[in-house]
């Protein structure tokens, strides 16, 4: 095998503590390339020499975390979330 890129992207909420979460980033034979600071909306890169061969908008990336929390209310509202009886 040679080189391998990931890219990772989830979302979470926690209903319980009102809070949610998520993270978008790539991965470049297990350094991480950059991630996307999804308070900020602004891509930050850590290892700058992609920087000088790719872009990257932060754009898409709220793009997919927003479709990954729609994904997450519809699976939500069909499953069964009831408290387990012991």
């Amino acid at each position: 095998v040679g080189h391998m890129i990931i890219q990772a992207d989830f979302y979470q909420r926690d209903e319980r503590l009102q809070q949610e979460g998520g993270e978008y980033m790539f991965d470049f034979d297990g350094d991480e390339m950059f991630h996307v600071d999804l308070q900020k909306t602004e891509t930050v890169w850590r290892l700058p020499e992609f920087r000088n061969f790719a872009t990257f908008e932060a754009q898409g990336a709220l793009q997919e975390i927003a479709v990954l929390k729609q994904d997450l209310e519809i699976m939500m509202k069909r499953s069964n979330r009831s408290q387990a009886t012991t």
